[in-house]
């Protein structure tokens, strides 16, 4: 009998060897319709597809094509495709993905029965017991288990989507301030070179005895802060593109990749867009993302209250042979006596866990209302701020200097009033510059709203140039 006992036990565990084969496919399958959902939510906003490393030609494949963008000056939505393919942050994101694809798949798995075998003996007299046994509790609950790990790989499907989509707007934003520092880094040399010709002139007059010691004095101070601004529009340079390296996922040669020299043009016109908190409500990756929890929680309250009495249910198949007696064939049933615990705790848990999830998505969805005015209020007042320079400030500020050029070489105006003039003007193509980067960086914050929080993103900084301090910022 013992035999017999040990080959059906064989055939049990080549059984369960073959189901375990199956269903490993199970979480590939799953991983791959996870990644699918993916990309069909953030592929229509990217305007390209994200890609998930799983292999060595796909990283190979993935490197050819950043090498190739890298190999010309990069745009916005070179940035974008460079870091989806590089940024190996987001990669981790599409791990955890297939974490909780092999999660579902583990949950659609029956539990594993218990084989127990004992041996007694005595002079004279031998007895031994199998025991085949079932949870049979796991086994009722396992439907409710996988539609909360169904849940839950839903969860993740949004998580990766928004990491990626965050990702996407932090890399735009990376970009624009970049271009925007290393413009600003360009406009303050060209300012430092005619400050020193201004200052070498100033020290010839002065020698010569055409110009007053303090008037020689304010051409040097001029000229050496410009120097001093200089040195810090560098430093915001190379600071900004650090952070746009970082999030592009690139070291090394690729390091030294070449931006644009200037920001683009403004738009003619700003965008209109209709129905902002509406969609916000509807697409808002975190607002889906907490709607499933309160829905994963309420089936969870349900499964609590059901089982709240019964920690473990167990029945077995009994099996026993004494030597000399019949063989005896019985079931074994093994239920905890809920004397101590009887499982309110654990339901007052699971609703106050119920309650928090609740109120956690009223919050979110009011801050998703306000986040998406906010952002359309600040793109609009971007856009016309930053075309007010453009179209009037600085051709303003640039005939008022020609003409205050002219009055100083006719000797009309005073050397202390040109320096008045050129610190007018530079502080004006700073404030311009500035504005021309805010805008950008709301237009991308704009264009995201709807599907992930704005954050701090929207945060602008002036760029340090001279005369910046007495720009008009927004």
């Amino acid at each position: 009998m013992p035999a017999i006992v040990e080959v059906r036990a064989m055939r049990t565990t080549i059984v369960i060897a073959i189901a375990s084969v199956a269903l490993a496919g199970c979480a590939s399958t799953a991983a791959e319709r996870g990644w699918t959902n993916v990309s069909a939510i953030a592929e229509p906003v990217l305007g390209t597809k994200p890609v998930w490393i799983r292999s060595d030609e796909e990283a190979a494949e993935a490197r050819r094509i950043v090498t190739g963008l890298l190999a010309q000056p990069i745009d916005a939505d070179a940035a974008v495709r460079i870091a989806l393919l590089n940024n190996r942050s987001l990669q981790v994101a599409y791990a955890e993905l297939g974490i909780a694809a092999s999660d579902l798949a583990q949950a659609t798995r029956l539990p594993n029965p218990g084989f127990s075998y004992a041996r007694l003996s005595r002079p004279g007299e031998l007895e031994i017991e199998r025991e085949i046994s079932l949870n049979l509790l796991n086994l009722l609950v396992l439907p409710v288990v996988q539609g909360i790990e169904d849940r839950r790989f839903r969860q993740g499907q949004l998580a990766a989507a928004e990491s990626l989509l965050r990702t996407a707007v932090e890399v735009r934003h990376a970009w624009v301030r970049a271009v925007a520092t290393q413009q600003a880094a360009d406009y303050v040399a060209q300012v430092k070179e005619a400050a020193e010709s201004r200052a070498e002139m100033a020290r010839r007059l002065n020698r010569a005895g055409n110009l007053s010691s303090l008037a020689y004095a304010r051409e040097q101070t001029f000229y050496a802060e410009t120097a001093v601004q200089q040195a810090r529009a560098r430093r915001e340079a190379a600071m900004a593109r650090e952070r746009l390296v970082r999030l592009l996922g690139v070291w090394g040669e690729d390091a030294a990749f070449v931006l644009p020299l200037r920001l683009p043009e403004l738009p003619a016109t700003p965008r209109e867009t209709a129905d902002l908190e509406r969609r916000a409500i509807e697409d808002r990756l975190d607002l889906r993302i907490a709607r499933l929890d309160i829905d994963g929680l309420a089936r969870s309250l349900g499964l609590t209250r059901a089982t709240r009495f019964v920690n473990v249910l167990e029945a077995g198949y009994l099996r026993n042979r004494e030597s000399g007696k019949p063989l005896q064939d019985g079931y074994e049933i093994r239920l905890e006596i809920p004397l101590f615990d009887w499982g309110d705790a654990k339901v007052a848990r699971a609703e106050f866990a119920y309650m928090g999830a609740v109120n956690r998505l009223a919050a979110r969805a009011v801050a998703a209302r306000s986040e998406v005015r906010e952002a359309y209020l600040d793109y609009r007042i971007a856009f016309d701020i930053a075309r007010q320079y453009r179209a009037e400030i600085l051709p303003v500020r640039q005939h008022i200097s020609e003409e205050m050029l002219l009055r100083y070489n006719g000797m009309l105006v005073s050397i202390f009033e040109l320096l008045a003039d050129v610190r007018d003007q530079i502080a004006a193509v700073t404030a311009a510059l500035a504005a021309e980067r805010d805008f950008w960086i709301a237009d991308a914050t704009l264009s995201y709203a709807t599907l992930v929080g704005t954050g701090s993103a929207m945060v602008s900084s002036p760029i340090g140039l001279p005369g910046a301090e007495r720009a008009p910022m927004h």
